[in-house]
């Protein structure tokens, strides 16, 4: 069962997942800040990516393109936040021996990532443009 309000004073405390169970094979615990580490760089891009939609598509109607970019700042940063929470969910389990712990949070992300890709192929075959 998740302890949410140990796992959000974990986050801030890591050094405090030392407390519990044994310490893991130093390798598992590598992966695992590698793991973060490669959800930060997906958050990273989204974030990039939405600046980029909002700076460099000016032409796009106002609303399209402000949806399209506010779709992807809020995935890039859920992601980011999201990194950290999994991190020490899967530290505390390899700690104490258990399974590591399931996630839906890819599905939010490839479901985020899918409509904003559908909703710019929409834009391309329709040509949505201010008229400049």
């Amino acid at each position: 069962m998740i302890d949410f309000g140990k796992d959000v004073w974990l986050c801030f405390a890591p050094e405090r997942v030392k407390e519990e169970g044994q310490t893991p094979d130093y390798r598992f615990s590598l992966a695992n800040e590698r793991t973060f580490l490669a959800w930060i760089r997906t958050g990273l891009a989204l974030v990039g990516g939405g600046f980029a939609v909002d700076q460099f598509l000016p032409d796009l109607r106002w609303a399209v393109r402000v949806g399209m970019a506010l779709a992807l700042l809020a995935v890039g940063a859920a992601c980011a936040l999201r990194a950290v929470n999994h991190w020490v969910r899967c530290e505390r389990a390899m700690r104490r021996g258990e399974d590591l712990p399931l996630s839906r949070f890819p599905v939010v992300l490839s479901l985020g990532v899918g409509l904003v890709a559908v909703t710019m192929m929409v834009v391309v075959l329709l040509g949505w443009t201010t008229g400049r």
